[in-house]
């Protein structure tokens, strides 16, 4: 559930970018929770794939689950202060 105002979001920098739930990995241990498998479309080879908690809120705030093959958007989010212009050097090859 998103409770940010749509100020909030003005503010940031974002990049949203299409996934597949690959697979559900149950817990090692019942006191941890249900993992989700998605691979990124877009990210580099070896680092293709996340692994969340599975644990969603739809519109009416109930708890959902992913499902394996299911179509996902992974949205990547910064605030405007954390990101510089393209062609900027970072500051660590400034040195």
């Amino acid at each position: 559930m998103n409770d940010k105002s749509k100020d909030d979001d003005q503010d940031k920098a974002a990049v949203t970018l299409p996934g597949k739930v690959k697979k559900v990995i149950p817990p090692i241990h019942p006191s941890q929770p249900e993992k989700a498998e998605i691979s990124v479309e877009g990210a580099d080879e070896l680092y293709r794939e996340i692994r969340v908690e599975n644990t969603l809120s739809d519109e009416s705030g109930d708890e959902v689950s992913l499902k394996p093959g299911a179509d996902v958007d992974v949205t990547i989010e910064a605030d405007a202060d954390a990101t510089k212009p393209k062609n900027e050097p970072d500051e660590k090859r400034k040195k």
